[in-house]
């Protein structure tokens, strides 16, 4: 059983510091992940120690352990590779998209909620004339998590 304790612990290290650092190991331009070797790892001592734990044979419980941890391993890397093509890094420009002041907006300071699907929660906002609060604002120019805005002309 120490075995299948040391295989899924050797996973578990391997896929915390996968999510956390980022993939140590990358095998196969993206074939093989980091990620998906810790889930397959933490899958193969889990059932080991699984299978052993109910008194069954040792050849039983590697065998089982190496086709269910393989499972895991390639279903793992399919998920891997769906969630990379997701993920579209494409940088949004907000210059041009409308909104509401949600607090005073000053050269310094202020708060608006944009009417853009992307935008689910309020942006950090200034301007170069004060803005009352519940007033229509268009945004000019986006910059990191901030905007600077100006009145909306209707």
């Amino acid at each position: 059983m120490l075995v299948f304790v040391l295989i899924g612990s050797a996973g578990m290290l391997l896929l915390l510091v996968s999510l956390l650092v980022g993939e140590l190991v990358d095998l196969g331009d993206g074939a093989l992940s980091g990620t998906s070797l810790g889930v397959g790892a933490v899958v193969f001592g889990a059932v080991g120690t699984i299978v052993v734990a109910n008194d069954l044979a040792t050849w039983i419980a590697y065998v089982a352990s190496a086709v269910v941890g393989l499972l895991a391993v390639v279903l793992a890397q399919g998920l891997v590779r769906r969630l990379a093509r997701s993920d579209d890094g494409v940088a949004v420009s907000l210059v041009g998209a409308h909104g509401t002041a949600t607090t005073d907006v000053t050269p310094t300071s202020g708060e608006v909620s944009l009417d853009v699907p992307s935008e689910l929660e309020r942006r950090l906002a200034r301007s170069d004339v004060h803005i009352a609060a519940g007033a229509r604002v268009v945004v000019l120019e986006h910059s990191g998590s901030t905007v600077r805005v100006g009145p909306h002309a209707l």
